[in-house]
């Protein structure tokens, strides 16, 4: 996988949100979003 750099644009992709439904990245094209990133709780590190 390529490394991505401040100012490039996302990959496409899909993910479950906090409620477990499925959305994609091009669900919010031309909106801002943030997203957050964590590891899962118990998970080593």
């Amino acid at each position: 996988m390529a490394q991505l750099h401040a100012g490039d644009a996302a990959p496409g992709f899909s993910a479950r949100d906090q409620d477990g439904n499925m959305m994609e990245l091009a669900d919010f094209k031309g909106r801002k979003l943030f997203l957050y990133f964590y590891p899962k709780a118990g998970a080593s590190g």
